[in-house]
């Protein structure tokens, strides 16, 4: 193995020891697999094209095409040109991804789950300080600097993890290390014996006693970068909430003010109060209604749908009024039963987000809560949460006829153009289902009961709360495939196959209305967490449906009456309220485990994530590669895509290793023919040198002369790719007065193939040749005029089908017959026969 290929290995080893940082922050954690693949393949393309060789910047140019081509197959496959190729839908999505991580990176704590937005954040970033971390200390070969983007790389990492932090240090700083004494080793292999000790009777100085000054530059640098690196960590905060500590963040400042509320899924700090085993109690309330079926306890509406996750909209907040007011929508005509409720929280039960009935008319609550008036509900500011709260709700209970909803007028264009936006990214199997599901329906009140009864019985699909929930633009299309998850996935399906149809719809996350106590109060558990679909209708404002079979109650007003507009068939339904009583099937806290209870993979918690789950996240090589195939793909049409170029490419090799431009490709002397002129007279001597070593003179000359044929060889071929077959027949002196005749050179060319010739002939006949300075420079000029005076099509010719390729036909055939001809002698000849041993005289 070469110098720079050892250092692009330790390279690749150092940035993945680096991102080991990273492995506490994010769960499951087989990211690190797929980046290690990818970093390889990023690497392998430096490898190559250094070889070949490119210029340096279009080295890390190829480098970074290769990676963004692998990104957009792992990412964005579906949006791109052949699946590799990404186009301006690509970046577009790339965009959406990265919004949606940077909101993921703020909503939940560590460890979070891998979401494909917090997946090509960490993939992607330790992609770009590998091509940082390559370029800096192979490409352009110090080692050193490349400290900086590893030190970057960790100390994020270090700053928002908070266990083992010792260890991840140590791996990164054993990989910076490794990285500097691959590159001082490579830097003493090239030097040689100057580094080698001082020659025999000569005193070393006693500056020279201690390391190499590249040796000292790079430890110094180490040095002060390990110490930043253990420095930094300590200076950043600590973080409680999110992974940036985001979840609090948002909420307006000002006592009774406004404000707004940010984006922050109130899903995720329900999560980590029900990450428990046991079915604890978290609410109590006490009504003076009997119509406890619809109490449902609603905390917030997520109706911002971004095709990877849905979330609350941004909006102004105001103090908490006397009188709500009346829902938006509702009209005097649809019957309503006013109620009030008495609602204590548990010590343990910490929530920003106020758990009410909808719709809220009045509430009376002591701390500092904020009124959002869209959503109708109360966040707690500068810390206040519901913990052992205390409060009174009055709200209604709305009975709106089936007559009422189907008979519903258009809702107004702003409210019906905010809710039923659908991204570009969502796929189009989810309308198509939709428009089939309610096929004959004739206004949306039937489309909507169809999309229900089809979730709920005729659909098929099964209430499974081990599903893992999972975020991507397919990952409604994989639900309605499976047909297997629970209130999440059904309530985020329903709702968004809702606006394909043009009804605006949004999401609710609550509890259903709990089990009945001996003392005639309400208990509410973890196991009543539960997410539904709100679709307005106007004159009756939003209204919930109950797409998930064996959860919650199936509202009244969705068993159609025969209203003389065509009713829906009968289906079976199931008990007015599934969660009235103890069910006697397991529920997901009594087999989840705390680690995915936290994830959002138990079917008792409203996980926050899109529902659905890719094949990528049911199998290791789903979570690692999205396929199997996915890191075979590239590499298998990149060599696809080489293989016209083969030609090229070895002409290009073959010619920087004839004119010394590739690192090796002769010895350094030949690099400077001049040397010859040094050497040309063993015995004599520069006034003021030392006397010159014979057999270095030697090697010297050997080498100049090496450099010559090299240089002949060259010109020879370049006019051959041009269309000037080589004579062998002919002396160097004619063949290159062939090659001025009938490439109708220049002179100035013409003068650089007769200085090509004429030192060849120096090397074949001289006894003591003198070979010229600038051979190199001579046959690329030669280049440049046969280029200069040939057409269009002879130089694509030559650039991308050289004549001259040939040669690799006639080495591999010469290599053939060497080796078979070697075999063959190795095999015992059989002894003929009719040949016998010659008896002695003696016998």
């Amino acid at each position: 193995m070469s110098g720079r290929a050892r250092l692009a290995l330790c390279a690749w080893a150092a940035t993945i020891m680096a991102a080991c940082a990273l492995l506490p922050l994010v769960d499951p954690a087989t990211w690190i697999i797929q980046a290690a693949l990818m970093l390889g393949v990023q690497t392998g393309v430096g490898a190559l094209t250094r070889r070949v060789p490119l210029a340096r910047p279009l080295t890390v140019a190829a480098q970074a095409l290769v990676t963004l081509m692998m990104l957009t197959l792992v990412f964005a496959r579906e949006r791109a040109v052949a699946g590799i190729v990404p186009g301006p839908e690509a970046f577009q999505y790339f965009a959406t991804l990265l919004q949606s991580g940077a909101e993921d990176v703020g909503r939940y704590a560590t460890p979070a789950p891998l979401t494909d937005g917090i997946r090509l954040m960490i993939i992607g970033g330790v992609l770009v300080i590998g091509l940082l971390v390559d370029a800096l200390a192979v490409t352009f070969r110090s080692a050193a600097p490349a400290g900086l983007p590893l030190l970057a790389l960790y100390s994020v990492a270090a700053g928002l993890s908070d266990g083992a932090a010792w260890l991840w240090f140590v791996l990164a700083s054993a990989g910076y290390l490794l990285l500097l004494l691959t590159e001082s080793r490579d830097r003493l292999s090239q030097w040689g014996r100057v580094f080698g000790g001082a020659p025999q009777g000569h005193q070393r100085p006693e500056s020279a006693s201690g390391p190499v000054a590249p040796v000292r530059t790079g430890r110094r640098i180490g040095a002060v970068a390990l110490g930043i690196a253990l420095v930094v960590p300590l200076g950043l905060p600590s973080l409680d909430g999110g992974l940036l500590d985001g979840t609090g963040a948002g909420l307006g400042g000002g006592s009774g003010g406004g404000g707004t509320i940010a984006a922050v899924n109130p899903v995720v700090q329900l999560r980590g109060s029900l990450n428990v085993d046991e079915d604890r109690q978290v609410l109590s309330y006490r009504t003076n209604t009997d119509n406890v079926q619809e109490m449902y306890l609603r905390i917030v509406s997520l109706d911002n749908f971004n095709g990877t996750s849905w979330t609350p909209t941004e909006r102004s907040i105001t103090g908490v009024p006397d009188d709500f007011g009346t829902p938006t929508g509702l009209a005097s005509d649809v019957k309503r039963t006013s109620i009030e409720t008495r609602i204590v929280a548990s010590e343990d039960y910490e929530q920003n987000w106020l758990p009410m009935p909808y719709p809220v008319t009045s509430v009376d609550i002591d701390g500092d809560w904020r009124y959002e008036p869209v959503g109708r509900t109360l966040v707690g500011d500068h810390g206040q949460d519901t913990k052992g709260a205390q409060y009174k709700v009055e709200s209604l209970i709305v009975e709106p006829t089936a007559e009422q909803l189907a008979s519903a007028p258009q809702p107004p264009p702003s409210l019906r153009r905010e809710y039923t936006k659908v991204p570009a990214s969502l796929p189009p199997v989810v309308a198509r289902t939709a428009l089939d599901v309610t096929e004959g329906a004739k206004n949306d009140y039937e489309r909507a009961v169809k999309l229900q009864d089809w979730f709920a019985f005729s659909g098929e699909f099964t209430y499974d709360t081990e599903v893992r929930s999972g975020t991507g633009a397919r990952a409604i299309a994989r639900f309605l495939q499976d047909k297997e998850g629970f209130c999440v996935h059904f309530s985020f399906a329903m709702a968004s196959m809702a606006r394909t149809l043009g009804i605006p719809a949004r999401v609710a996350v609550g509890f259903t209305p709990g089990t009945p106590q001996t003392n005639g109060t309400m208990s509410v558990g973890l196991r009543d967490a539960h997410a539904w679909p709100e679709l307005y209708f106007e004159g009756v404002g939003w209204t919930r449906f109950e797409p998930t079979p064996n959860r919650g109650s199936t509202p009244e007003y969705t068993v159609p009456e025969d209203t003389g507009t065509g009713g829906l068939p009968e289906v079976p339904r199931p008990t007015s309220s599934a969660s009235t009583a103890p069910s006697a099937e397991p529920s997901a806290s009594e087999s989840c485990t705390p680690q995915e209870a936290k994830l959002g993979a138990c079917g008792t918690e409203s996980a926050a994530a899109l529902p659905g789950s890719d094949d990528e996240e049911r199998s290791f090589w789903g979570l690692v590669f999205f396929s199997p195939w996915t890191l075979l793909i590239l590499p298998g049409a990149l060599l696809v895509l080489a293989i016209p170029l083969l030609p090229m490419l070895w002409r290009l090799r073959v010619r920087s290793v004839r004119l010394g431009a590739h690192q090796g490709a002769v010895p350094k002397g030949a690099q400077e023919p001049d040397v010859a002129r040094e050497v040309s007279h063993e015995g004599s001597e520069a006034p003021g040198s030392p006397a010159p070593d014979r057999a270095t003179a030697f090697g010297r000359t050997e080498a100049a002369a090496a450099h010559a044929l090299a240089a002949w060889q060259e010109v020879a071929d370049t006019a051959w790719d041009y269309g000037i077959a080589p004579d062998e027949s002919q002396t160097p002196r004619k063949a290159a007065a062939r090659i001025v005749r009938l490439g109708e050179l220049e002179p100035a060319a013409a003068e650089a193939v007769h200085r090509v010739a004429a030192a060849v002939e120096q090397v074949l006949f001289a006894p003591r040749p003198q070979v010229p300075a600038g051979l190199a420079r001579d046959a690329h000029q030669v280049g440049v005029g046969l280029r200069a005076h040939a057409g269009r099509r002879t130089r694509l010719r030559a650039l991308l089908l050289p004549r001259s390729t040939v040669r690799v036909a006639w080495a591999f055939a010469a290599r053939w017959a060497n080796t078979r001809d070697e075999l063959l002698s190795r095999l015992p000849t059989p002894r003929p026969p009719w040949r016998r041993p010659t008896p002695s005289r003696n016998g």
